[in-house]
């Protein structure tokens, strides 16, 4: 199933995205670059190269994995109610999507988790590349979380491949540098996390990061009130800044970031906007 459904299908899907975002980011750009572009796409790739080899050996195989183990002990919530199967998956796909929500906030909260996390935050631009930007530490944890969350849901392989394409689909999106039309992206944004919504929460600014969470649909956020949209995207500064000196984060600080003393976040008494629900361009 993995080759027929994720290789076949889910991986060129996912490279034409990249390809299209890629170029669309080059010519349409949101945010002003403050790093040589080819210089961090080096370092996210090579950082990435490890969470990958998992994704693929590890993560992807043990879900499917998982999802079958589940099925052949009837566990999980798909096992005790009966429905069309198109519901059923309906129904994996927004609880699988809602459980990488809550995922996402222990990332940021439990700091045996932020320690990997950070990884990614420390980029001090976003573009689609960042969405590559993973520590392997943090793909091993999601591996035991996301497996916990596939059995209480009861997720069948199939709906875990397609979620799983998806979810990348849409990381990839809204880590993008692309400038789409504001009242588009604004009519976007009630179903999906978009880029000028992803955007405020690689802020520097600790309220601002501790914000829209979402992966797939962004309603997760505005129905726990974590949702911030009121931040132009020129008055944002990305990254983490107690890790503000790009020259100090190589390759190999990156991969070795989670296994040394965390600094602490400054002191920031940026008080929290009004309106936050309302997107600012």
């Amino acid at each position: 199933m993995i080759k027929t459904v994720f290789d076949t299908y889910g991986t060129p899907i996912l490279i034409s995205i990249f390809i299209i975002l890629f170029v669309l980011e080059s010519l349409f750009q949101l945010r002003k670059r403050v790093q040589s572009r080819w210089k961090r796409i080096v370092i996210n790739v090579i950082v990435s190269i490890p969470a990958f080899a998992l994704l693929k050996i590890v993560f992807i195989p043990a879900m499917v994995f998982l999802a079958y183990k589940s099925q052949e002990w009837h566990f999980g919530l798909n096992y005790i109610f009966t429905a069309p199967e198109w519901l059923k998956m309906g129904v994996t796909f927004l609880l699988l999507d809602y459980s990488n929500y809550v995922w996402h906030i222990l990332l940021h909260k439990l700091p045996i988790l932020w320690r990997f996390h950070l990884v990614h935050h420390t980029d001090s631009d976003l573009d689609i590349t960042t969405a590559f930007r993973f520590h392997f530490g943090e793909m091993i944890g999601s591996v035991l979380y996301r497996g916990v969350a596939i059995i209480l849901v009861g997720a069948s392989p199939l709906s875990v491949l397609i979620y799983e394409i998806v979810f990348e689909a849409a990381t990839q999106f809204h880590h993008s540098n692309t400038r789409i039309p504001f009242r588009v992206e604004r009519i976007l944004n009630f179903l999906i996390v978009t880029p000028r919504m992803h955007g405020v929460h690689h802020s520097i600014v600790r309220a601002e990061t501790d914000s829209d969470y979402s992966i797939v649909f962004s309603f997760w956020d505005r129905l726990h009130k974590t949702i911030r949209l009121n931040v132009p995207q020129s008055k944002i500064v990305i990254g983490v800044p107690q890790y503000s000196d790009a020259g100090e984060l190589t390759i190999g600080a990156l991969l070795k970031m989670p296994f040394i003393k965390t600094r602490k976040w400054p002191v920031n008494d940026n008080p929290l906007h009004n309106n936050a629900n309302k997107m600012q361009p």
